[in-house]
């Protein structure tokens, strides 16, 4: 075990990658000389040349494009997108060809690719940087989302997402790059996609979370138990597949919930794990289920993004006024 801060944990599960497996192919703006705008790619290209670690220009569409024809001549790409907010500029090749060519094939193009893709707020990046746009993508069927909340996790999940046959959208978060350091196995290891974490164990309610909004969850929790109140925290880390297990039995155990993500509200993947919640676990249900997101506006300046982003103050009000319905 070695204490890893997250961008550490991705950079050496990258390397890993390259290594074990000639057809992985890293590719995006500035990865190669500059190691990555966060430096997760640095190293690489002076250890397996330009060949395998591969500057591209400034365009999202074109690098996941590239991606889509290396992975039909059977390579396995990781393209990086330097943010999640710029998916939008290679949102027709996400939507209309990765997550699609494995079904209109048959089959005979599979989609083995990994697009890493940082976001999240609380770190001053300028418009259209720290954007929450999970939700979209997970509303495109044949498309995996991912969304580790520690260093551990990190590793292993990517790891899983290299080997699996179809293709995964790994978001990474922002603000949790360098904040986020724990205990990661040195050695080869993978965590599964689908399967949820419970972070921590409580009997009157359950915070539902993913990526950073995790951090924001247990601290919550913590100040919750300050008031007398047992609040838990489940980590769904991917949301496609989504642990509906896990998610049901989480809140069958306390009959409350709230469930937080950095998305805006409206239509955001909240929604969609308050509508599982009904129909999973509505008998179990004693209060209505809170959410807590950012606001329907557009993304803020960065002078005033606390305002926007959840924080452990609105997730106490939401805790307090489930457990006093």
């Amino acid at each position: 075990m070695a204490e890893m801060t997250m961008i550490e944990a991705i950079r050496s599960t990258l390397g890993d990658a390259l290594a074990r497996d000639e057809r992985v192919i890293v590719l995006g703006q500035d990865v190669g000389v500059n190691g990555g705008v966060f430096r997760a790619t640095e190293g690489l290209q002076e250890r397996f040349g330009e060949d395998r670690v591969v500057d591209m220009p400034l365009a999202e569409a074109v690098i996941v494009g590239s991606a889509v024809g290396l992975a039909c001549s059977g390579m396995i790409p990781i393209p990086e997108l330097q943010f999640l907010g710029f998916g939008s500029q290679a949102f027709h090749q996400m939507e209309g060809q990765v997550a699609r060519y494995s079904f209109r094939s048959q089959g005979s193009y599979p989609m083995p690719m990994v697009i890493r893709a940082p976001f999240g707020g609380n770190v001053r990046t300028p418009e259209l940087h720290s954007d929450a746009h999970e939700a979209k993508y997970v509303n495109t069927p044949g498309l995996k989302v991912v969304m580790p909340a520690t260093a551990r996790d990190a590793k292993g999940l990517l790891a899983e997402a290299i080997r699996d046959p179809d293709p995964v959208l790994f978001c990474e978060p922002l603000r949790g790059y360098r904040l986020i350091k724990d205990e990661v196995p040195e050695e080869d290891y993978t965590v599964p996609l689908g399967k949820a974490r419970t972070v921590r164990e409580g009997t009157d309610l359950v915070i539902v979370a993913y990526s950073a909004a995790v951090v924001v969850a247990e601290r919550a929790a913590e100040r919750a138990a300050q008031e007398g109140y047992s609040v838990g925290v489940l980590d769904l880390r991917s949301l496609v597949p989504l642990d509906v297990e896990a998610l049901r039995d989480a809140v069958a155990a306390c009959g409350r919930a709230v469930v937080l993500h950095e998305g805006s509200l409206s239509a955001g993947f909240g929604a969609e794990l308050v509508a599982t919640i009904q129909e999973e676990a509505f008998w179990t249900l004693q209060a209505p289920i809170g959410r807590v997101a950012a606001y329907d506006t557009p993304y803020p300046p960065g002078t005033v993004e606390e305002l926007y982003v959840p924080s452990v103050d609105r997730v106490l009000d939401a805790i307090r006024a489930a457990l006093e319905a």
